[in-house]
């Protein structure tokens, strides 16, 4: 039998075989060197940009290292100042505590004197409240007084004394001198006589009551004055009994007025001139010198 030339023996197949493994190894070992190559690009690359952020980080440390250390030095001259400070603030402390005391002082002071200022302006008020009213009071008084002298006027009038000379406003009775009084034109001296042989001072003079009628209102009395006895006989209750004494020639007599005429007593009043008052009469009309009488 005759072999064909176009099929391989066993030999030739085996060869072919052989031949083919060490490509397949070939191609694997290509393959693990480019990932060898690879993972070394990477590697390479990783290092790289590790190496340049260690250096980053480096420099990073370098610089915070810096900071830190002004920051320690910062530290220690707050440090320093702070130790100032505090042996300063336990001066300024004890100021404190002084001028807090001082000022506790002050504020009690003040609260006193406000105090003291408060009662006083309270006083005051009340003074003053009752001046106000007192003012009121006197001015009702002052109105009714003026309407008690327009009153009065009315009733009042004036007659020729006994030495025939006008006489001034002449009071009937007590209330009418009030109103005289009042006035302020003449001095007022009210008095009571009883009979007797001793003289009595009335205002500036003496008088002594000789005898009374009371049945017909009159009496005799003596009037004592400038070294001198004035008589004046049978006078009437209401009638102006006028005499001068030294020093009045320019001025109005004296005047003497009697409101009642009992058994032994007369009652009623004295008024003598003030300054600047009406002019005297002529001196005929004066009354004439009498012997002193003795008491």
């Amino acid at each position: 039998m005759s072999i064909s030339p176009n099929i391989p023996t066993p030999q030739e197949s085996y060869g072919y075989e052989s031949t083919g493994t060490p490509r397949w190894i070939s191609v694997l070992f290509g393959v693990v060197i480019a990932a060898l190559a690879v993972l070394g690009f990477v590697g390479y690359t990783t290092e790289t940009r590790m190496s340049a952020d260690l250096a980053k980080q480096q420099d990073q440390n370098k610089i915070l290292t810096a900071q830190l250390d002004q920051a320690n030095s910062r530290i220690a001259d707050l440090k320093g100042q702070m130790e100032v400070t505090t042996q300063r603030m336990g001066l300024t402390q004890s100021e404190l505590a002084k001028a807090k005391s001082r000022a506790e002082t002050i504020r009690q002071e003040q609260q006193t004197s406000d105090q003291k200022l408060t009662a006083q302006l309270k006083e005051s008020e009340e003074k003053i409240g009752a001046v106000a009213t007192e003012v009121g009071g006197t001015k009702k008084d002052i109105e009714a007084t003026k309407t008690d002298l327009e009153a009065t006027k009315g009733k009042l009038e004036r007659s020729l004394g006994d030495m025939n000379v006008m006489s001034g406003l002449i009071a009937r009775n007590k209330d009418d001198l009030e109103g005289l009084r009042r006035r302020g034109d003449r001095n007022y001296y009210e008095f009571t006589l009883t009979k007797s042989k001793n003289s009595q001072r009335v205002g500036p003079v003496q008088m002594s009551l000789n005898k009374t009628d009371p049945k017909k209102a009159t009496y005799t009395l003596t009037v004592i004055a400038d070294d001198r006895a004035i008589p004046k006989k049978d006078r009437t209750a209401g009638e102006p009994v006028q005499f001068y004494v030294k020093g009045s020639a320019r001025m109005a007599p004296y005047e003497i007025v009697v409101f009642e005429v009992g058994k032994s007593q007369i009652t009623g009043y004295l008024a003598t001139p003030k300054e600047g008052g009406a002019a005297a009469p002529p001196a005929a009309e004066a009354a004439p010198a009498a012997t002193p009488t003795k008491p």
